[in-house]
């Protein structure tokens, strides 16, 4: 190539410039020769994954702490298998870059006008771009080598801006054609407020914050999607008034902060941050978004809540439109606000370790259990299961620090979306993942690329036979009753940590809290593959904080 300057060294030049270092892939021709010949002569690892799906997974979880994560797969054959992937990152918001290498324009010319098909073809030159478009916040066609470098400039800064996924449909004949070089940086969309809603809506909740007796913060997953961690944690001091977060936004601030009193998940929360977002009269809800899981069984009281959001503020009948999230904090932080004061409970430390307690493990019983595993540098994913529950009240007191997908809710996700996770966390840290067996059996493949790549998640696979949240969400009572479960929420039942015999990892089967203990030692031991624990549990054990669906 000499002193050319192509397609494929543009996007790799672009991606490493947004910080990616990793790449997940799975083979295929029409994307091989871009990998091969740029991706693994740059800076960019490439890990083979094993299929689509889990590369969309491992990426999404990349992308939490990355801020960029990205995938390269083949046309219709591979990109549809990673559908699923990244229509969670879209509604989660997570910057994913979705590289679909696709066929030539004289295969694609041939097929249209003749009818001769190659392989992985469907219907013709748009297929993939059409369908990813629903799901992207943009889908672009790379077939112009001249048009490239704007093309995949508007795409990464989509994807920047919007911190949502992007498709670069780039064909095989284009990456070694030559195109113009980068010229400046690229750079999120600055956000424009318009003026006249932001001084309302700034005008309108410093009157509510400072006229209210007991007001309070709910900090939501947008604060940690475009990056407003430091402006929150200013607002959430000045202020002097308790925080909660939402369970997609849990330990997005350290949960060690004297200022937090926990995650408000509806019925599913503590007793006392129940009563606390009950007895409160304003609250300034910061980038929390509503959904089904984020307020279980609990109505929100709309009338004393103000929702600012990405560009909306949203409180009782007023609507003002067009208001940036980080301008409205900055707002906020300017005014230097004064509350009334408010004590929240003094923090305990954390429980010191205790006897292993005897008798067969329950779930509750499990998660109190692993509180005394978490430490400054843990890291906690949990998978769209019963764990959601047990989690939830887990203290967290890493700054980003627990992962999970509680919006789209892709039973499955957590055990790729680690692999993921264990390539962006910290040297120091180490990641503690939560799976039921139910979603377990749809992405044990896994263990094979965390294997390959000595990665060391600790995953515990909670092993009671059912798909228990479907069962929970469906009848709850089934629970606390001699009625059979339904015949859809039966498992075949797999021997888990025999996965480790077949993958070259490390693997326990526990049924007692001593032999859990000893698993765990053995897990943190092992520092170069990761490590599955089976915990059986009985079928209708759940969470405490589960039960009042099931009474």
């Amino acid at each position: 190539m000499g002193d050319t300057y192509t397609v494929g060294q543009y996007l790799v030049d672009r991606l490493r410039e947004l910080g990616l270092g990793h790449l997940f892939s799975v083979a295929g021709d029409y994307s091989i020769e871009w990998v091969n010949s740029y991706v693994e002569k740059s800076d960019i690892q490439a890990i083979e994954e094993v299929n689509e799906l889990n590369a969309g997974y491992a990426a999404d979880g990349y992308a939490r702490l990355k801020g960029i994560g990205a995938l390269c797969v083949t046309y219709s054959a591979g990109s549809l298998c990673a559908t699923n992937a990244i229509a969670g990152s879209y509604v989660e918001k997570v910057p994913v870059v979705l590289i679909n290498g696709a066929p030539s324009i004289q295969k694609t010319l041939t097929f249209e006008q003749t009818g001769y098909s190659s392989h992985h073809f469907i219907s013709g030159r748009e297929t993939d771009l059409q369908l990813f478009e629903y799901i992207t916040a943009a889908a672009v066609r790379i077939d112009s080598p001249h048009l490239a470098p704007m093309l995949i400039d508007y795409a990464l800064t989509q994807c920047i801006t919007e911190r949502r996924p992007v498709y670069i449909e780039l064909l095989e004949d284009m990456v070694d054609l030559q195109c113009a070089r980068p010229s400046a940086a690229l750079k999120a969309a600055p956000d424009i407020s318009d003026e006249d809603s932001l001084n309302q809506s700034i005008a309108q909740i410093s009157e509510r914050l400072q006229n209210a007796t007991k007001p309070l913060i709910w900090i939501g997953v947008e604060i940690d999607r475009f990056g407003l961690h430091d402006q929150a944690e200013r607002l959430i001091r000045d202020l002097k008034i308790p925080y909660v977060t939402e369970l997609l936004s849990k330990a997005i601030l350290s949960e060690d902060d004297v200022q937090f009193a926990g995650v408000f998940d509806g019925k599913s929360s503590s007793p006392y941050v129940q009563s606390l977002v009950k007895d409160s009269d304003f609250v300034l809800a910061l980038g929390v978004w509503l959904t089904d899981i984020n307020d279980l069984g609990w109505p929100i009281d709309l009338a004393k809540t103000a929702f600012a959001s990405w560009d909306t503020v949203k409180y009782g009948t007023i609507f003002n439109a067009q208001v940036s999230l980080a301008d409205l904090v900055n707002g906020l932080i300017d005014k230097r606000l004064t509350c009334k004061a408010q004590s929240l409970p003094a923090k305990t430390a954390r429980q010191a370790p205790v006897a292993v307690p005897a008798g067969e493990i329950t779930y509750q019983g499990f998660y109190d259990f692993i509180q005394q595993q978490i430490d400054g540098n843990t890291i906690v994913g949990a998978d769209a299961s019963l764990n959601y529950f047990g989690s939830l009240l887990l203290e967290v007191g890493a700054r980003r620090g627990f992962i999970v997908q509680s919006s789209y809710s892709a039973i499955g996700y957590i055990g790729p979306a680690a692999t993921g996770v264990s390539l962006a966390k910290q040297d120091n840290q180490r990641l503690l993942v939560f799976a039921g067996d139910g979603g377990f059996q749809m992405t044990a493949q896994c263990l094979s690329t965390q294997t390959r790549f000595n990665l060391n998640p600790i995953i515990f696979v909670m092993d009671n036979g059912i798909y228990g949240v479907e069962q929970w969400l469906a009848d709850a009572s089934v629970f606390h009753g001699n009625r059979p479960f339904y015949n859809s929420c039966i498992l075949h039942r797999w021997n888990y940590s025999k996965l480790a015999e077949v993958f070259g990892c490390q693997g326990w089967k526990v049924d007692t809290y001593g032999e859990l203990e000893d698993a765990i030692n053995g897990a943190k031991e092992n520092l170069n593959s990761p490590s599955i624990i089976q915990v059986v549990v009985p079928q209708r054990s759940i969470p405490n904080n589960a039960n009042w669906k099931a009474s």
